[in-house]
């Protein structure tokens, strides 16, 4: 029979685990977890999800006259355990910062965030209601709006974009970025929950679609796949650490749409109605209602660039 010397690996992480720790001047007291566990906040969101939509996302046997009584006890369920899991990541928050809250403090906080949040899904209902409208309305190849919801990848990334924004909004930023990542995972559209993104935003294909923390997006926008709205540079301070939280990515206004490949980065705005051209990379402002394609895009950088 093989042998692994199992003892020996436990003893060798062990002392991984500890060198970690030390590095990293966590605590050596015993307790339970100390922050946010990426398998609870994903059933969360599944429940979120049934609840949001529960005759489309809810159980296969669901009733419609039973409809309200399932809402009421997943997201009974789903708070409750979305309560526990903004207590884990408030008194991670509070140990890093060591700002002195205690846990009676970090608990009322806690209820006072989730109460806010729950207060938060009709709002949210009705967003991605428009959001899978615009999906609808944009692609030809939809033959209902209920296929949409099932089954496109944009429509799912921003179910868990509006739930994860509206997390990071009430200042829960891991609980939100976890959110995001279990869509990112499943769809490759990287979806920051920082990015303010209004109504009727559809998101066609999706595969490889970026857009970065501090972007601004207005109402009924269309992106493709493979877009990227990032930043340009990344300002350092003396020390040469990235300055935190600047606004760097780009604003983009209500009816532009963006196709495939397109990179824009900066703080730049795109104008109302402006139509970006595939595989254009963009590092200045667009008019409203400006055009601009791949070969128009070269020119004017070329011009810029030249004596």
């Amino acid at each position: 029979m093989a042998s692994f010397d199992v003892a020996g690996i436990v003893q060798a992480l062990h002392g991984a685990r500890s060198d970690w720790r030390e590095s990293q001047k966590r605590s050596r007291e015993p307790g339970g977890r100390e922050f946010p566990s990426r398998e609870a906040v994903g059933g969360i969101v599944e429940s979120l999800k049934g609840a949001l939509f529960p005759m489309r996302l809810g159980p296969p046997d669901l009733r419609q006259e039973s409809e309200d009584f399932y809402v009421a006890h997943t997201l009974d369920a789903a708070l409750h355990a979305l309560l526990a899991q903004a207590r884990l990541e408030l008194r991670y928050s509070a140990r890093r910062e060591g700002n002195g809250e205690l846990d009676a403090q970090i608990d009322a906080k806690a209820q006072a965030l989730v109460h806010s949040f729950a207060s938060a899904l009709p709002a949210i209902r009705r967003l991605l209601d428009s959001d899978v409208v615009a999906a609808y309305r944009g692609d030809p190849a939809a033959r209902s709006v209920d296929e949409v919801l099932l089954c496109y990848p944009g429509v799912l990334a921003m179910i868990h974009h509006r739930v994860a924004h509206q997390l990071y909004r009430l200042e829960l930023p891991l609980l939100a970025r976890i959110v995001a990542e279990l869509a990112h995972s499943q769809t490759g559209i990287d979806l920051h929950p920082g990015a303010a993104i209004g109504a009727g935003f559809f998101i066609d294909h999706g595969t490889g679609v970026v857009i970065g923390e501090t972007a601004v997006i207005g109402e009924r926008v269309r992106v493709y796949q493979a877009v990227t709205l990032g930043a340009k540079r990344f300002p350092t301070d003396d020390d040469g650490h990235l300055h935190k939280g600047l606004p760097r990515h780009p604003i983009v206004e209500d009816d532009v749409v963006i196709y495939a490949g397109a990179t824009i980065l900066g703080r730049v705005t795109l104008g109302k109605g402006a139509v970006i051209g595939g595989n254009v990379w963009l590092t200045h402002d667009v008019p409203a209602g400006g055009n601009v394609t791949q070969a128009v895009s070269r020119e004017a950088s070329a011009t810029r660039a030249a004596p």
